[in-house]
């Protein structure tokens, strides 16, 4: 594979693929191969090691399972390691029996916390079961360890622990019921705290990828969710579900462990880990944790500081130091940032003259920038308290860094906490007359700051007067800079956040500026309207004026249209409809237009936005809108906002008369109630039911009276019925009123009656 491309994943499979149809003599060069780029795939292990043992080659499978296991926790690879051992030891009788049962407790002393190692656990007990066994001694002895296996099986969280309870359950009853009840009551409530645990560790398991190479990390989705995945599965096992405090320990190293295996190149998780390990008080195991992040990736910078920090913290100032030089290492390759924290390192564990030493010899090196000065500098001033060997270090700096704006102003930060305003005025003319224009721009607004705290009004009104001079000809300041503007004088009198005008005064002000300074340029006049140029890089400020102020993004109103659900998706609008328009500064009231638009069904839905109204189009529109919507608009007052207050609008509309629509009165009842029977009150809510009338009822003459004075007290109903319900007129500015008046009521009890006489609407309730 290509050096550029050593990591993809795509290309291994199709080697790793290609490998298992050729002799192993062709295929051990491509495993050795892969195996160097990914040397935590299980996968590609397994695949090796199974190819060696096809062909009886057993130096070469146990020289590849010692390179593999301990950094490979995966369970198929060690079940084809115990295939292994018993291959080879079954021919050894007894003594090779020996050799399988260590090499089945070494195996689960590493993997027998893992979720899928429930048939490891039933091989190995059914391997102590077959065991020979000559004696009662030796019985009792096979016994006890295929009970000590059973119950480390099932207080462990794995796919198969209900099956290996049932085993377990079995085996004590073979052996003893009466001893059987009172070790499953013992071990029944961690059985059952194991089980609860496999439950919850289960939904964590199930998010990560298994088959996932270790690659560096991407920016890919698919990487960063199997990130979230070991962490949330870490922080579960950190939070000791089973509450063993003698096996969480071991449970947490193994899934670092395990995450290590996928997750191989991210520093973070190397970090993790030997932070745990020393928190946890296995300093030694953080060592080792770091070595072999640093074996892992030998360029981060990151692992090696965190490393050096852990020895220096635990004493080990030999290892730190190395640690510092190995990030020296070659002097072209070395960065400033490894002889500042070297000098630090040495002044914290060796003094003020093994640092004053080195940094001598570090400002010969090519390497060597202005940071390396000014962190000198700042450590001699504050941390030996010593500003003449302070001023001395930015003074020699000075001759060498002359042309770097920010080791100028670091220099001119130092000098200020030393009160030197004389000296502070003298850097800041060196700096200018040997900088270019346009590098000068900071450092002039750092003078004119500090004019501003140190000198009096006759300077502060000099330096911004050169400053202007001396910008003119900058991009940035254009010749308009030589014009004294109102934005000086916020500038000179402003302190930190505080400002002597709005932020809607320093808006328009900033606006201003923009638009003198392009004066002779061609503008677009949407530009102008919506405030775009705005945003533009070549617009400054005086020194103090938020910049958040003058590059305000605003919406484009001249791509606004009004919305008609009418119109489709993707239909076009015919040519013949009319334009609305949305603003126009000559009318008195905007909105007129756009409700006008509205309003006109066959008005065009899209709205320009124009400088210049034609007072045809707008005609049109006036002409398209019905009177009483005309009427309401001519009496809505201006308005400041996206929308007008609604109670407003309705104590317009109440106070105004507009011309209404006449109804047309309902029919008279007695014409409706020919065409049937008049349904009563209960028959209008629903709670009435029919009664049929028996075929061979008879009916005589008293009931056929009180007949019809039912009838007539039926009729008397509906009509006082249909009285009642005609509609009254309705208020609606009241009705917003009294639901107002009754929303703190409704808040409480949930519950809010809205029929009134006022509406006539039934009653209602809302939640």
């Amino acid at each position: 594979m290509a050096a550029v491309d050593k990591y993809n994943v795509e290309s291994a499979e199709i080697l790793a693929n290609s490998a298992l149809h050729l002799p192993i003599t062709q295929a051990a060069p491509i495993y050795e191969q892969l195996l160097t780029i990914f040397p935590t795939a299980a996968k590609y292990w397994r695949q090796y090691v199974e190819a060696q043992m096809g062909v009886n080659n057993d130096d070469a499978t146990k020289q590849i399972f010692s390179r593999c296991l301990l950094n490979c926790l995966h369970v198929p690879l060690w079940r084809c390691y115990i295939r292994f051992i018993r291959k080879v030891n079954d021919r050894k009788g007894v003594e090779g029996q020996e050799e399988t049962r260590k090499a089945f407790d070494f195996m689960l002393s590493y993997v027998g916390a893992d979720i899928a190692s429930g048939p490891i656990w039933m091989e190995y007990i059914a391997f102590l079961k077959s065991m020979p066994a000559v004696n009662t001694q030796e019985e009792t002895q096979r016994m006890t360890a295929v009970r000590k296996a059973y119950q480390k099986a099932i207080v462990t969280p794995t796919h198969h622990i209900e099956q290996l309870w049932r085993d377990y359950e079995n085996f004590e009853n073979s052996v003893s019921r009466q001893l059987a009840k009172g070790l499953l009551s013992e071990y029944q409530p961690k059985y059952n705290s194991a089980r609860a645990v496999y439950r919850e560790l289960k939904k964590y398991v199930d998010e990560i990828d298994w088959n996932m190479l270790a690659v560096p990390p991407t920016d890919s989705c698919k990487d960063q969710m199997q990130w979230v995945a070991w962490k949330r599965l870490l922080a579960f096992e950190k939070g000791n579900p089973q509450r063993i405090d003698s096996a969480s320990n071991k449970r947490i190293i193994f899934s670092y462990e395990q995450c290590l295996m996928y997750l191989y190149h991210y520093p973070d998780i190397w970090y993790d880990y030997a932070t745990w390990q020393a928190k946890s008080g296995s300093m030694d195991a953080a060592v080792k944790v770091f070595q072999r992040a640093l074996k892992a990736l030998p360029e981060s910078e990151m692992l090696k500081y965190a490393y050096a920090e852990l020895e220096e913290s635990r004493g080990a100032l030999q290892s730190a130091k190395k640690l510092y030089e190995s990030l020296l290492g070659d002097a072209a390759e070395t960065t400033a940032l490894a002889h500042i924290q070297f000098i630090r390192f040495l002044r914290r564990n060796e003094g003020v003259e093994a640092a004053r030493k080195y940094f001598l010899d570090a400002r010969k090196s090519p390497s060597c920038t202005y940071h390396v000065y000014v962190a000198y500098a700042l450590m001699a001033f504050c941390l030996d308290k010593d500003p003449k060997v302070a001023h001395n270090v930015f003074e020699a700096g000075l001759k060498q860094f002359m042309h770097e704006p920010v080791y100028i102003l670091e220099y001119a930060d130092f000098l200020s906490c030393l009160n030197d305003d004389r000296n502070i005025r003298a850097l800041f003319e060196r700096a200018l007359s040997s900088l270019p224009q346009e590098e000068s721009i900071e450092i002039w607004k750092r003078f004119t700051q500090f004019e501003k705290t140190y000198g009096d009004l006759a300077s502060m009104l000099k330096v911004e007067q050169r400053r202007k001079e001396a910008l003119s000809g900058t991009i940035e300041e254009g010749a308009s800079a030589l014009e004294t503007s109102l934005l000086d004088l916020i500038s000179r009198y402003s302190f930190k956040d505080l400002w002597p005008c709005s932020s809607k005064d320093l808006d328009h002000l900033s606006r201003q500026e923009w638009l003198s300074k392009n004066i002779g340029k061609k503008v677009d006049k949407s530009a102008l309207s919506n405030g775009s140029a705005m945003t533009d890089k070549s617009t400054s400020a005086p020194s103090g004026v938020p910049t958040a102020s003058l590059k305000v993004l605003r919406p484009d109103t001249s791509q606004m249209v009004i919305y008609d659900p009418r119109q489709h998706h993707g239909t076009t609008v015919p040519s013949n409809t009319t334009t609305a328009i949305l603003a126009a500064p000559n009318l008195s009231n905007p909105m007129a237009t756009v409700v006008g638009a509205a309003s006109n069904p066959l008005s065009n839905p899209i709205v320009s936005m124009v400088d210049g109204v034609s007072s045809k189009a707008f005609d049109e529109v006036l002409k398209a809108t019905p009177p009483a919507l005309s009427a309401f608009l001519a009496g809505l007052p201006s308005i400041e906002g996206p929308a007008p207050n609604v109670d407003i609008v309705l104590s317009i509309c109440l106070q105004n008369d507009y011309p209404t629509v006449q109804t047309k009165k309902a029919t008279s009842l007695p014409s409706q109630r020919t065409a049937g029977p008049a349904p009563s009150t209960s028959d209008l809510s629903g709670s009435s039911k029919s009664h049929p009338i028996p075929s061979n009822s008879s009916f005589r003459p008293r009931d056929r009276q009180l007949g019809k004075r039912k009838d007539q007290d039926r009729q008397e109903e509906e009509e006082s019925t249909t009285v009642q319900s005609q509609p009254l007129q309705r208020d609606a500015f009241r009705i917003r009123q009294m639901q107002k008046a009754r929303g703190g009521s409704a808040s409480q009890t949930g519950s809010v009656s809205y029929g009134s006489a006022l509406s006539g609407d039934l009653s209602g309730s809302t939640c």
